[in-house]
């Protein structure tokens, strides 16, 4: 799988231990310089606890939600973190044991049950988990933590203090939404979330408006722009992300399976849910595009062979093309590597363990949109100059599309690339020229690389990092005119945990807050302007 075989990786271990709160906000040392022009929050999060009592989880994702703060003001970083007060945390600290079934792990009966309602529990569907632990996200200008099931919560940036809970099913038929909403420049939001009835399990396109109409407001308006249709009703895809454009959503139907009847009955088997949720090499990936403004499915499907994909880069659309990139692996079972027991391992058993992962590299397909019933078979559609993308129509409302690279030799040695970042605010749906992510020379992430889409240059740092988030400068005039922040942290050494600021042009380090707190390896931020 892997292209480069790595001996001796260090034990990770330390990154995915449960840690204690630091409600109060703690000053950092800075050393080097933070410009005085950023000021506000890199609101981060991830799991943060991963046992109550004698129970624990078996799965990275199951972690409880930890919300972190790093507040920047002249020059000056503090920082706080506070557990998301979840249903879920709730219930697991009064009883101090797993009571709520999380992605990879089954809250097993109470004991204090007599046996026969002990037996009954197991016929019940596993409820959905309120742990929203995976990001930050905005809706209606407001602050949620999100993860992939029908809960989020309402946070206060400021206080890291959870609010209230939104449910999407009181607003809308679905019964989850992702984590990755796309926005636009106006501050209208689109997501997607399945829903599962009559009708089988449906795909659906989430079209959230940009304004509140009065304070208590979070979900009001919400609607659903077009569902599609599953390949295979009873075994739709699983997809974390999806990707936008200025005129369309584009929804990855990928060949990461979720039976679901396994899924249903995973609570009587007493698994968890990650045990539906598999890989089908034998599937293509298919590409469905939405018109936002109209909400029409194109009837024409363009097909891929089997990939699995998390995080998408940017979309855009020109010339009568839409460009779709994205971080994809040609195997999708990296979902099950994150067990925490591999996460934990050290020596052999971790080389191995990242040894047979696949990696993630980012990619482009070149859509071609004006496929009509007189487009010709048998010739490469995509006619943009500098592009070795193909996409052949096969039959009428099929075309098959082959990617291109968009990272040169050198990314093999940086173990790839995921958690790609852009400029968002500027170039999101935009034509752009530079992207933003994680090597993984390991597990996690291991250095910062920027990608320069002109020649696909790579440019590095090295520690254990964090999704990287930009910021544009105030009198930005070019795209990388700005900083990038990113956590680091440090598995071999105690409470060595820093925010690190570099410039993205330079890709020079401009200063660092140094945290005297341990802090464990998160998923995804976002950057909260000081209004």
């Amino acid at each position: 799988p892997s292209p480069n075989k790595l001996k001796g990786l260090e034990s990770i271990a330390p990154l995915v231990r449960s840690v204690e709160e630091t409600p109060e906000p703690i000053a950092t040392e800075v050393c080097g310089t933070i410009p005085t022009w950023i000021r506000g929050s890199l609101l981060r999060n991830g799991p943060g606890k991963f046992e109550f009592g004698n129970q624990h989880y078996n799965h990275w994702f199951d972690g409880m939600a930890m919300l972190h703060q790093f507040k920047i003001e002249d020059g000056k970083v503090t920082y706080r973190s506070r557990f998301l007060q979840s249903d879920a945390y709730k219930k697991n600290s009064e009883r101090n044991r797993i009571m709520v079934s999380e992605f990879g792990t089954v809250a097993m009966p109470d004991p204090c049950k007599n046996f026969f309602l002990r037996f009954l529990s197991r016929f019940e569907m596993i409820e959905a988990t309120d742990n929203a632990s995976v990001s930050f996200v905005k809706y209606k200008g407001d602050c949620f933590v999100s993860t992939e099931t029908n809960y989020m919560y309402r946070v206060d940036p400021e206080s890291l203090e959870t609010q209230n809970k939104v449910d999407w099913t009181k607003f809308i038929a679905v019964n989850m939404a992702t984590a990755h909403p796309h926005t636009e420049p106006d501050g209208t939001t689109y997501n997607m979330g399945n829903s599962y009835g009559r009708k089988g399990a449906l795909y659906n396109i989430i079209k959230v408006p940009p304004m509140k109409n009065n304070p208590e407001e979070t979900l009001e308006g919400a609607k659903v722009l077009c569902s599609i249709v599953p390949a295979d009703k009873a075994r739709p895809s699983y997809y974390h992300s999806f990707a936008m454009s200025e005129n369309y959503v584009v929804f990855i139907e990928q060949s990461i399976k979720m039976d679901l009847l396994k899924i249903v009955t995973a609570k009587l088997r007493g698994k968890g849910i990650s045990e539906g949720i598999y890989w089908d090499p034998k599937q293509d990936t298919v590409f469905h595009l939405v018109d936002k403004h109209t909400g029409q499915t194109s009837s024409v499907k363009f097909h891929t062979k089997a990939l699995s994909v998390f995080h998408q880069i940017n979309a855009y659309e020109e010339d009568g093309f839409l460009m779709l990139d994205m971080c994809c692996s040609d195997n999708g079972e990296a979902i099950n590597t994150y067990l925490i027991q591999n996460l934990r391992k050290s020596g052999e058993a971790l080389d191995q363990a990242y040894n047979n992962m696949y990696r993630v590299f980012p990619r482009r397909f070149v859509l071609p949109l004006n496929v009509t019933n007189d487009t010709p078979t048998g010739v490469n559609l995509n006619t943009r100059p500098a592009s070795s993308a193909t996409s052949f129509k096969t039959a009428i409302d099929k075309v098959v599309c082959q990617f291109e690279d968009l990272h040169g030799e050198d990314l093999y040695e940086y173990g790839g690339l995921e958690f790609p970042q852009i400029n968002y605010s500027k170039f999101n749906t935009r034509p752009y020229r530079y992207f933003y992510g994680c090597g993984f020379r390991h597990l996690v992430g291991d250095s910062l690389l920027k990608i320069d889409l002109e020649g696909k240059k790579v440019k590095s740092f090295f520690w254990t990092h964090s999704e990287p988030v930009f910021i544009p400068s105030p009198d930005a005039v070019e795209e990388d005119d700005g900083v990038i922040l990113s956590v680091v942290v440090t598995p071999t050494e105690d409470k060595s945990t820093f925010l690190l600021v570099l410039n993205a042009k330079t890709w020079e380090e401009l200063g660092r807050a140094e945290v005297p707190v341990n802090i464990p390896y998160g998923f995804h931020g976002t950057f909260n302007p000081t209004a």
